[in-house]
Order: C-alpha cells, then structure tokens, then sequence
C-alpha cells in the first residue's frame, strides 16, 4: 500500500496547510501552481517529484538547519575574550600606571598609527565604563553568539569596534567634531545589540525566537547611546557607527540563516 504524504504545502493567501497534490486551495479557491506536480514512487511511498529549483531550496534549507544547530549553545568565547581584554587592559593601566593612549586608545589623530582603530575599543577609562558597557555586551554577544557561533561573533566584534572608530575619526578630520577621544566598546555594545534584533527579527518570522522583552531592549539602547553625556571615551560617532554595522550585518546573517536563504 502506497502511503499518503503529509500536508506540507502551505497556502499564501489564508495561510491553511493543505495537499501537494492539488493545483488549488480547497478553503479560499487561491491558485497554488499551474499545474498538478509530478508524482513518483520511492519505495511503497509516493512523493511529489521535486524540481531542480524546488531541491537547491530544500538544500538550502537543510543547510541554514545545520549551520543554526552547529552554532546553537555554543560557548560564548569571542564575548568572554572581548570583556576579558577590556578587564586586563583597564587592571594594567592602574597598575603600571599607563595613559589611555599608551594602552592603545584614541587621543587625538591617530596619524601613522592606524592600530589604534582596533585597539581604542578595548580600553577603558574607569571600571563604570566598563561595567555599563561590558553588561550589554555580555547580554547580547552572548545572545548572538549562541546564535551564529564565535568565528562570525568575532568578526561582528571587530568590525563594529573598527569601523565605529573610523567613523569617528573621519568626523573629527571633517571638522565634524572638535575632539576625538575614543575609550571603550560602546559602539561593539551598540552594534551586537542592533545585530541580535535584526536576528530575532529573521527569527519571528518563522515563529522561532523567544518573547522579545521590549522595555529591557529600549532602555538599554537609550543607556548606550547616552553613555557619552558621562563618559568622555565613548564617542557618539563610533557608537552610532557600530550600531548601523551591527544592523547591517545582523540583517545579512538574518537572512542567511532563516529557511531557504542563501
């Protein structure tokens, strides 16, 4: 006896989970395909006879699955390794002492010394700096990490902090700003937490992610983006910056990862 297959094909215009055999919703009447698939037997089952089209998405599919169960539960590395240099670098200049431009911040232009551009977002001024902005990280790295696993986290970290660094810089050489100082991952913070909501955003739409709590979200957005009222080392450029590289990004992987991206 040929066994039935499972209702799999789900109507776009009354969302109704109906037959693959039929060309047309049995509820609302809305064409589901030209004409009627082709059928073949695999063994005493019956499948529908899959296109070329139709194999690269479930493929695709397949893949996303796999990369999202690799990833899922993984130890937040890259995260614990941004907090951890941010702690050894702060420790190091109280104890040497050492100034923030020695330990590798942002104190005026850079000129020949462009390494500053990675280093500056690692380096704290005081430990409430540190404190506000390595619980954001923690949080939501953590959060993106499980998620895309730590070699994509990473690179999430770096660019966020590079290129919210070089955002600034290039503010200051514009006459954008009067002072460039740049101390500490408020624009990482900012970019892991546009990119985690841009994940989760990808993720609702297949009923995937966990309740969104709304007012935390908020409030810690707003916590970051008025950081540099009180903190002199984080720069409004480089968070807004990180921020719009972690939404970018975020969207990217996103899509990359829900079932049938690329």
């Amino acid at each position: 006896m040929s066994q039935t297959p499972e209702l799999s094909v789900v109507c776009r215009s009354c969302g109704s989970e109906v037959s693959p055999y039929v060309t047309e919703c049995p509820y609302c009447g809305h064409r589901l395909r030209k004409r009627a698939p082709r059928l073949e037997r695999e063994g005493d089952e019956i499948k529908v006879r899959e296109s070329r089209r139709e194999r690269r998405r479930r493929r695709r599919r397949q893949r996303a699955a796999e990369r999202s169960a690799s990833a899922t539960g993984a130890r937040p590395l890259a995260t614990g390794a941004t907090l951890a240099a941010g702690a050894v670098l702060l420790v190091l200049g109280r104890a040497v002492p050492l100034t923030l431009s020695e330990l590798g911040a942002i104190v005026g232009p850079v000129g020949d010394e462009p390494w500053r551009y990675v280093t500056a977002p690692f380096v704290y001024d005081d430990l409430g700096a540190l404190f506000v902005t390595g619980l954001a990280i923690w949080v939501f790295g953590g959060a993106v990490e499980r998620r895309l696993g730590t070699l994509a986290t990473a690179t999430l970290i770096l660019a966020t902090g590079t290129l919210g660094a070089l955002a600034a810089g290039a503010a200051h050489s514009a006459g954008i700003t009067d002072s460039l100082v740049l101390a500490g991952g408020n624009g990482v913070a900012l970019g892991l937490l546009a990119a985690w909501a841009m994940l989760w955003r990808a993720q609702s739409r297949q009923a995937l992610a966990e309740p969104l709590e709304t007012v935390a979200v908020t409030v810690a957005a707003i916590v970051l983006l008025l950081l540099p009222v009180v903190e002199s080392g984080a720069d409004p450029i480089a968070g807004l910056a990180g921020g719009l590289v972690g939404l970018a990004m975020g969207a990217l992987a996103g899509r990359r990862n829900a079932p049938g991206g690329g």
